[in-house]
């Protein structure tokens, strides 16, 4: 028998109703490495050698190179910007070719715009030597310069115009 229905309300027919799939959420995201979300990547100690050199004192060296010439032609006028690469080569070039290689390229160049310096300087009373001399300084800085950097990422860097007079 089925209820009274109250006065004054239609008798309800049992409506049919599709099933409701429950909502469906996202994948969850994999959780974080440790160490707050960043590769740790390998351990690093005492001396681990950095990418291309053998050791951090090869690096240091050819560092010295690159980035001693360029400090070493700004300070001293364009004069002494082969000093430093011909300490490096003569303390550590028997040891390590890799130093060898930076200290003859750093070497080869800072040559070249040492003796391009020097003309400037004979030429100072002309008026060409103003023009030669800075010429000469702003190379020997500023290709010193990108030559360090390229070695600060493991790369021997190819001095442009440089002639091959020490091998």
């Amino acid at each position: 028998m089925s209820e009274p229905t109250p006065p004054g309300s239609a008798p309800q027919e049992p409506s049919f109703q599709p099933p409701v799939a429950p909502p469906s959420q996202p994948p969850a995201a994999p959780p974080p490495p440790p160490g707050g979300g960043y590769s740790a990547g390998p351990p690093v100690g005492g001396n681990v050698a950095p990418v291309g050199y053998a050791t951090n004192e090869e690096k240091t060296w050819a560092l010295v190179s690159h980035f001693g010439g360029a400090a070493a032609a700004f300070v001293s006028g364009g004069f002494l910007g082969w000093v430093p690469a011909l300490v490096a080569m003569l303390t550590k070039g028997n040891d390590s070719p890799t130093v060898r290689a930076h200290a003859v390229a750093a070497l080869n160049f800072q040559a070249l715009w040492t003796i391009v310096a020097v003309i400037g300087y004979v030429t100072f009373c002309l008026i060409i030597g103003f023009i030669i001399l800075p010429v000469a300084i702003l190379m020997s800085v500023i290709f010193g310069i990108l030559a360090g950097v390229k070695a600060n990422e493991g790369q021997l860097y190819t001095y442009p115009a440089s002639p091959q007079i020490i091998k």
